[in-house]
């Protein structure tokens, strides 16, 4: 382990990093998982109504995962794009 300062400093700020990348990264699977789970009970247009706040708010999530750095722009693009096609099958 070094005694640099700075390379503890690095050390800190990459456990920190980390820790958010995670934190982003298992809401985002948490609210697809939710989603696609709602998707399959759809019967209403309640039902659908609950879809459709979700999807908004897992692109917010998503589009805040780009920008803060922790998701790559053409991943994004590919989660949004599979969350767009299952609601338009349903």
């Amino acid at each position: 382990m070094a005694k640099n300062a700075s390379v503890l400093k690095s050390i800190s700020v990459a456990n920190r990093n980390q820790k958010r990348n995670k934190i982003y990264k298992s809401m985002i699977k948490t609210l697809t998982k939710k989603f696609v789970s709602n998707l399959k009970q759809a019967e209403s247009k309640d039902d659908l109504i609950a879809l459709q706040s979700i999807v908004s708010m897992l692109n917010s999530k998503i589009d805040k995962a780009v920008k803060k750095g922790v998701l790559h722009k053409n991943n994004a693009a590919r989660k949004k794009s599979f969350i767009s096609k299952q609601l338009k099958l349903l």
